[in-house]
């Protein structure tokens, strides 16, 4: 396999740059070429065959640098095989169900019905009370948020192996 995969993310604290990393990980043991990058460290996609972005979610939305990746390269990511995740409720059960139906930013649901995305996933995310500012504590204590660390590995991997199995055959 010749195909070169780019999975880009946003992340606030590291929790959903280690579900990148995790991705990447599983998507080269396949034989892919990955690269792994910030969003907003990217500056060239000519070179990648596929695309996946993700990005951490905070009140409904994605971080910055993934908002501004999706919409600066929308036409790009338009022709080639991408992916789009999120990362964000604390909890058990399931995401969407928790967020009451949200699965993707709305602001950008019309640029990712352009895309076209292959498939958006919607993956648990971790609250580590060590690494977040007093605000953020303070809201997380009012609001009673679940903290600790709800990713769902098996289900993150298996996301990835899709993903390997949809670049092996061809779209």
């Amino acid at each position: 396999m010749n195909t070169k995969v780019l999975v880009a993310y946003a992340s606030k604290y590291g929790a959903t740059e280690e579900i990148a990393e995790r991705i990447a990980l599983k998507l080269s043991q396949t034989g892919l070429i990955v690269d792994i990058r910030k969003a907003g460290d990217v500056t060239n996609l000519q070179v990648y065959s596929a695309i996946v972005l993700g990005s951490a979610v905070y009140v409904g939305q994605w971080r910055k640098h993934a908002a501004k990746f999706l919409r600066k390269n929308a036409k790009f990511l338009s022709e080639k095989p991408t992916w789009l995740f999120s990362s964000g409720p604390t909890g058990k059960g399931n995401t969407v169900e928790m967020m009451k139906g949200w699965n993707f930013p709305h602001i950008l649901q019309p640029i990712a019905d352009k895309i076209k995305p292959l498939d958006i996933a919607f993956f648990h995310g971790e609250v580590n009370m060590e690494k977040i500012n007093f605000f953020e504590r303070l809201v997380i204590n009012k609001m009673h948020v679940p903290t600790g660390d709800y990713r769902n590995w098996d289900i993150i991997d298996q996301w990835a192996l899709k993903i390997a199995d949809s670049l092996a055959t061809p779209i």
